[in-house]
């Protein structure tokens, strides 16, 4: 891209937050310069840091924090202690000892752990005084930063690049040399609920919207991928240059320095080897996608049809969401599994085909709830997790040739489980608590996708795809809350919802309905049906049923939830089959049963079924339906 570009790219992000500060919203603002030198050969590097700290909070700051990721792969640190009592360790994390398991970490050698040292810490000039307490810099300013005021915090690091254990580290399974993610000092989100200086324990992160200008030096033969747009391509080559452009490295140098610039991000990311192959495909809105991946011959042609396959999933979350607003991204062979990060992903890269895109899809996904919307991964990491697993989902059974009724059957499966094991923590615990690493996936990951799918059960498909756009286009680089996505859904539809925020997300309860009985009763007009439903669970919710008539006809019924003070559209219109359907009277959750009428003989019904869609994530199936003689 064109330095023209940038500069528009930039002031158009810049003129979008400003529009969205007023008297009521707010967020912190960093400017980050850094220049590192990295030794390939000890795994070592060196840096400097320039980080002008805008302080757009109405308190005064006496304090900052930087988290030191690094820190965090050594023998004894709070990552260290997690594997050895968490039942469920993460396998990627320990080594098998017979029938035992062992941390990794605990048996790193002084030249394989991982470090980041701060010196030489000055505000303004001025020295300022610091703590390193494991992951987590304390830094005591040399003087106060006031309300809408500026402050320069420079300093000087010193790292070296752990044994490659989670995400970030030195040759990896797939034998990447680098992948160097959370690798610099990075300063702590402040912002209405205060200072966010979380521990790094294995988990999520959460971050200060910036611009990032970054340079690394690193021995000539490595190839970079990351974050930013590469300012110096002529310079570089390694496939970055336009045809027709001149490579000219400077004369007799053993290394090249390679700059970057990321407008408006929370984080830089980058990832490097010797062997890397790199290729640019052109994606939806001009977006250059970026491919870098080992120049092995068993898995080139896997990483070519990966390329448009991979256009066509960023084109259809635009339409789902919103559009992209960053003008690259690039997929990286790199990592231990695959992570998202600003402008990029790092994802493992040997596997079928089949693999690496399902891996690639849903990093993708996190583009738009990770880094561009960001709520607060370490607290709430079902919003960023559960909603990417929901639109990945979404995007495969659109790309398949045989589309699923239902495409998030298999994650509603995956919830009953977790209830059923009686190991389920609400979704509001912080990602660091949950007792077991199975019971944290299931939670974000599923049940914070169900989250939506359930969502578009409640106030129908039509609204919860105006209220994904409205979301995303509302609170687009603004750290969003749980309540920011209950209050767009309310703004969207019309319905009262702080009921299913409050029961879905901050508590266990379950969904239980059932058909307690269907019995004939003589009336006026001749024989009926009555049909006694009952709550049996404690969560609320609207019920859709549908009727078979053994004539093959079928009818539906509708029953509001009253504290919703609201009536869904018929949700077989959506699909082009409508079927007849009578709104009913609204039930209240305080009681249990409920009890209407329908005018056609008992003997007429082939079947009674709750919620035939599946979306309503009831715990219990074999209540819901029933059938006739």
């Amino acid at each position: 891209m064109h330095k023209k570009i940038y500069l528009f790219f930039f002031t158009v992000l810049i003129i979008g937050v400003n529009y969205a500060q007023n008297n009521t919203y707010w967020q912190q603002k960093v400017d980050y310069k850094i220049d590192v030198n990295v030794d390939v050969k000890s795994y070592q590097y060196k840096g400097k840091q320039e980080l002008v700290y805008t302080n757009n909070s109405s308190d005064t700051l006496k304090k900052v924090y930087y988290h030191l990721y690094n820190n965090a792969f050594q023998p004894g640190s709070e990552m260290d202690a997690r594997l050895h009592y968490i039942k469920d360790p993460d396998g990627r994390m320990v080594d098998k000892k017979g029938s035992s398991k062992e941390s990794r970490i605990q048996n790193l050698k002084p030249n394989e752990i991982g470090y980041l040292k701060i010196a030489n810490f000055k505000q303004d000039g001025i020295d300022a005084e610091t703590k390193t307490v494991g992951t987590i810099l304390e830094v005591t300013l040399a003087k106060p930063i006031f309300p809408n005021s500026k402050t320069t915090f420079t300093l000087d690091f010193d790292g070296q690049i752990p044994l490659q254990i989670r995400r970030s580290g030195r040759n990896n399974s797939e034998g990447i040399a680098l992948s160097m993610s959370q690798w610099y000092p990075k300063i702590a989100e402040f912002d209405f609920e205060g200072w966010h200086a979380d521990p790094y324990i294995a988990r999520e992160f959460h971050g200060v919207w910036g611009d990032f200008d970054v340079k690394i030096t690193i021995d000539k033969e490595y190839t970079l991928g990351g974050s930013g747009y590469l300012q110096n391509p002529n310079e570089i080559g390694h496939g970055y240059q336009d045809a027709g452009i001149n490579v000219v490295h400077p004369k007799k140098t053993k290394t090249l320095t390679w700059h970057f610039i990321a407008p408006m991000v929370h984080d830089f990311t980058w990832a490097a080897d010797p062997n890397y192959a790199h290729d640019v495909f052109k994606g939806p809105n001009n977006v250059d996608l970026h491919f870098l991946y080992k120049n092995d011959p068993s898995i080139v042609e896997k990483w070519k049809q990966l390329q448009p396959m991979m256009a066509k999933v960023m084109e259809l979350y635009n339409h789902k969401v919103g559009n992209y607003p960053y003008k690259q991204y690039s997929f990286i062979q790199g990592g231990d599994g695959g992570m998202e990060y600003a402008m990029c992903t790092l994802i493992l890269g040997n596997g079928t085909l089949e693999g690496i895109f399902g891996t690639a899809t849903h990093e993708l996904g996190h583009s738009w709830f990770q880094h561009v919307l960001a709520s607060n991964e370490s607290k709430h990491p079902w919003m960023d997790e559960g909603f990417t697993t929901y639109i990945e989902e979404w995007v495969l059974n659109e790309l398949a040739e045989k589309k699923a009724t239902n495409p998030f059957e298999g994650n509603y499966k995956a919830y009953y489980f977790l209830v059923k094991s009686g190991k389920e923590q609400p979704l509001s615990t912080h990602s660091d608590r949950y007792d077991e690493n199975r019971s944290y996936s299931i939670a974000s990951y599923v049940k914070g996708s169900l989250f939506l799918s359930q969502l578009g059960y409640i106030i129908g498909e039509n609204n919860l795809d105006k209220t994904l756009k409205k979301y995303y286009q509302d609170f687009k680089f603004k750290h969003p809350t749980p309540n920011d996505i209950k209050r767009t859904a309310e703004r969207v539809s019309g319905a009262e919802l702080d009921w299913y925020l409050t029961d879905w997300t901050q508590t266990t309860n379950t969904i239980d309905y059932g058909i307690k009985d269907v019995a004939e009763d003589l009336g006026y007009n001749g024989i009926n049906t009555l049909i006694t439903l009952e709550r049996i669970g404690r969560t609320p919710m609207p019920i859709d049923i549908v009727v078979e008539y053994k004539d093959g006809s079928q009818e539906s019924y509708y029953i509001p939830l009253r504290m919703m003070h609201f009536e869904k559209e018929n949700p077989s219109r959506s699909v082009g089959t409508e079927i007849k359907r009578t709104v009913l009277k609204n039930w209240a959750w305080a009681e249990s049963q409920y009890v209407f009428s329908i005018p056609k003989s008992k003997s007429n019904i082939k079947k009674i079924t709750i919620d035939p869609s599946g979306l309503m994530a009831d715990v219990k199936q074999d209540n819901n339906s029933y059938k006739g003689n």
